[in-house]
């Protein structure tokens, strides 16, 4: 195995990585809460309004497989490019739709667009750092993700401010894009992704198939780990703001309390890959789904506002120290000869979890009772830290100390 160009320094991928990645994430994040009221202006119903906003999380499973066999045809940096590129297309198509088919296809595009970046980055980035501080590499990207996708939505308010219209938030969206773009341009190697790993030239194509097929036993062991910490990812998104409107509060406070949950979220990444570089993927991994979960049966408890925000900060720092965990597993996992095929089908299986997620916190909310859907997603976090807990050593020789120490990696 080669050395990786960037070998242990961070600094030099602030440019060419985590800027560009703030930049998107912050386009996406303006979006995120305009599609709604976007939709109820072109005449949607609210659950027609609801359906059209999922259409992000629906764009990134259908394009998940695609963007790996893309970013390895044409690599990393014209992947990164050109879905930023498309995303514009997207954000644009956003602002002028004239009917909610144009707002939904446009809607859909810019999540499939977010599907290619955040693989062709995540690739990039594991091709180009030392395995011993991929962790905090990886989840300083998850980081700054989740920074953008937090300020975004304030800066688009602020644009939208006094306005009868949400096009200004897309606008913005169409601006972070671009300067990503010409980000990357400037600052990724012309020949990110191109040689391979080793660097001996165009590596032979491998179909994403015969990764699916010839990784198989991964994907059926830690791929379940996988999608079921999405699962809890994607619920923690729904349960917070559907709690605090079934005890009535304000809307105002239900994002108020989704902010401080977030605050706190946003400040853990850096320490959490600190800690999975040096004492293994597992300590990380296996607290965050236990506190998520801990946090997720202790909120149908809640009454009170002080009760609801100590629990929402307990989902926030939860889900926070897992800032990564599931972009260095696969990291760790993934062949070098066929890296991006195998991360596109990786990235599928957690966009999946994510989107089941809040299917079961709906299915309890159907069958009468929100608290028992909520509860239910404490049993799936506890169910994901077995999973990790039984396979992760199998696929990754950073998952602790023993495994570590077994591949020569520690004294």
């Amino acid at each position: 195995m080669s050395t990786p160009p960037h070998g242990d320094s961070l600094r030099p991928l602030l440019r060419g990585v985590y800027l560009p990645a703030l930049l998107f994430s912050v386009g996406i994040g303006a979006m995120t809460p305009m599609i709604a009221v976007s939709a109820i202006g072109l005449g949607a119903n609210a659950a027609t309004a609801a359906f059209l906003a999922a259409l992000i999380p629906i764009g990134h499973i259908i394009a998940d497989v695609p963007a790996g066999a893309l970013a390895a045809r044409f690599g990393e940096r014209p992947a990164m490019i050109g879905s930023s590129v498309v995303a514009m297309a997207g954000l644009a198509a956003c602002a002028v739709a004239p009917n909610l088919w144009v707002l939904g296809i446009a809607v859909v595009a810019v999540g499939a667009a977010a599907a290619v970046y955040g693989l062709a980055r995540q690739t990039y980035l594991t091709e180009v750092i030392s395995p011993m501080r991929r962790a905090r590499a990886l989840a300083s990207l998850g980081g700054v993700g989740r920074i953008g996708t937090f300020l975004g939505p304030f800066l688009g308010a602020a644009l939208v401010l006094g306005r009868g219209d949400a096009a200004p938030s897309y606008w913005l969206g169409v601006v972070t894009s671009l300067l990503a773009a010409v980000v990357v341009w400037r600052a990724v190697p012309a020949s990110a992704g191109r040689t391979g790993a080793s660097g001996a030239g165009t590596p032979a194509r491998v179909s994403t198939w015969s990764v699916f097929r010839d990784l198989r036993p991964v994907f059926t062991t830690l791929g379940t780990a996988v999608v079921l910490v999405g699962a809890m990812r994607g619920a923690r998104q729904t349960v917070l703001p559907l709690w605090t409107e079934s005890l009535g509060y304000a809307p105002a406070t239900t994002s108020v309390v989704f902010g401080v949950s977030g605050a706190v979220d946003m400040l853990l990444f850096y320490p959490a890959g600190k800690v999975m570089d040096r004492m293994g993927r597992l300590w990380i991994a296996i607290p965050s789904m236990l506190v998520t979960a801990a946090a997720m049966v202790a909120l149908p408890l809640t009454e009170g506002l002080a009760a609801v925000t100590v629990v929402a900060v307990f989902l926030g720092f939860g889900n926070g120290i897992g800032s990564g965990v599931l972009m260095t597993l696969g990291a760790d996992a993934a062949p070098e000869h066929a890296r991006a095929q195998f991360l596109g089908i990786w990235r599928l299986y957690s966009d999946a979890g994510m989107a089941a997620g809040p299917l079961v916190v709906s299915a309890g909310a159907a069958l009468g009772s929100l608290a028992a859907g909520i509860g239910a997603t404490g049993g799936i976090g506890v169910l994901a830290a077995l999973a990790l807990r039984r396979w992760a050593p199998r696929w990754s020789v950073h998952a602790n100390r023993t495994t570590r120490r077994r591949a020569g990696l520690l004294e």
